[in-house]
């Protein structure tokens, strides 16, 4: 079950769930899950809850842009990069205020390496939806390839912040911190 949820819980980070409906980052639903969220007392009891938090977040509200997350992020999943950029620019362009866009470019640009887009979208998201787990978490692995570990450890701390259920978020953090303390002495 725990590898089930640490799944679970590491595909949520990189947001390949799409949705569809009428809500996004400003769902005023997301204030009480995310309490439900922190109220939770295990990973397993706090995954249906995450679950319910993406698929607010992939809700653009657009068919168009729902069409757009569906090609692009089976591109992403099908390492056709080229074709999945076209997809996240067209929905970056269209809803600029839709944070998953954004999200899901950031995650596509450190995939093909770009490491520095992709932090300057995670900055858009975290702008938009402060709460972002998923995007928080990509910064401290954005920050861990650039060689970045302070950065890469406040990210994390952020992404915990916002969801305490992360194992390999709070698994790296700790890696971090010590990795840092051994460099001071």
């Amino acid at each position: 079950m725990r590898l089930v949820a640490l799944f679970v819980t590491v595909s949520l980070a990189f947001g390949f769930f799409a949705g569809a409906a009428v809500a996004d980052q400003n769902d005023p639903r997301l204030d009480e899950l995310f309490q439900k969220l922190h109220d939770a007392e295990s990973v397993d009891e706090s995954v249906p809850i995450q679950t319910a938090i993406w698929g607010l977040w992939t809700q653009s509200g657009s068919d168009t842009v729902d069409l757009l997350m569906e090609r692009g992020v089976g591109a992403m999943q099908q390492r056709e990069f080229d074709m999945a950029l076209t997809m996240f620019n067209s929905i970056v362009e269209i809803k600029p205020d839709f944070a998953e866009g954004w999200n899901k470019r950031a995650t596509l640009f450190y995939l093909m390496g770009r490491h520095e887009d992709s932090l300057k979208d995670i900055d858009r998201v975290v702008k938009l939806e402060p709460r972002h787990f998923g995007a928080l978490s990509g910064a401290g692995l954005v920050n861990m390839a650039l060689k970045r570990p302070e950065n890469a450890l406040k990210a994390f701390r952020r992404a915990l912040d916002a969801n305490p259920h992360m194992p390999s978020t709070e698994t790296r953090a700790k890696m971090l911190e010590r990795f840092i303390q051994g460099r001071k002495i």
